[in-house]
């Protein structure tokens, strides 16, 4: 059971997020704050495994909360900051004070369910609608284009090895980059068959003996 606190101004908003997560048997809505002063004493109160938090709030942003928590305890709950608009500069706030997601609010119930249990796992999700570049993110890139041009990988292939890289299930793979369970099963094999290895695990052992990750 993912326990969840939902931070949001607008009680109708918070209300239908709470009534759509308690459909499932998966989640349970253990606390709700209306502005950011309240969800800062509250999230300590209840130890939430997740925080769903709105930006744009009266008083302390999202991302005031996020950073307050961040200063004042190491034990912060993961926070996955949801909005309606596509703003890249919030984005990479959000990223460099640490957030583990960054949807938008019209995610689907489905999607916002996988979304928790990712963060749950470690993932971090950010909605794929967005242009979510950092400089270190654009930094990264580079170096990704470099190892495409070692294995004559494609984008999408780096984009899939880095995933790998990271832990992440085919499933899991999947809902990130929003494909099909049997295109990212294709895309594995061409990984695997242009590095020159058997399985999942050695290819993320031998790029990460060559530095790429």
């Amino acid at each position: 059971m993912i326990r969840v606190v939902i931070v949001d101004d607008q009680t109708l908003v918070r209300h239908g997020i709470a009534n759509l997560l308690g459909m499932s048997d998966k989640v349970e809505v253990v606390g709700e704050a209306g502005d950011g002063e309240s969800a800062l004493y509250l999230i300590p109160q209840v130890s939430p495994d997740v925080v769903l938090m709105d930006i744009r709030m009266p008083g302390l942003s999202g991302l005031d909360v996020l950073r307050k928590l961040r200063a004042s305890d190491d034990n912060t709950p993961p926070v996955i900051l949801l909005t309606t608009f596509e703003d890249q500069d919030t984005l990479q706030q959000a990223i460099r004070l640490g957030a583990k997601g960054y949807l938008l609010k019209d995610v689907t119930l489905d999607n916002l369910l996988a979304s928790l249990e990712l963060v749950m796992a470690g993932q971090s999700v950010f909605d794929n609608r967005i242009n979510h570049r950092t400089d270190d993110v654009s930094a990264a890139s580079r170096s990704q284009a470099s190892l495409g041009d070692a294995y004559d990988l494609t984008a999408r292939e780096v984009n899939i090895l880095e995933l790998m890289s990271e832990g992440a299930s085919n499933k899991e793979i999947a809902f990130r980059l929003d494909l099909k369970m049997g295109t990212v099963k294709n895309y594995v094999s061409s990984v695997l068959l242009k590095l020159g290895v058997r399985d999942r695990t050695q290819a993320v052992i031998k790029i990460k003996e060559e530095g790429w990750f």
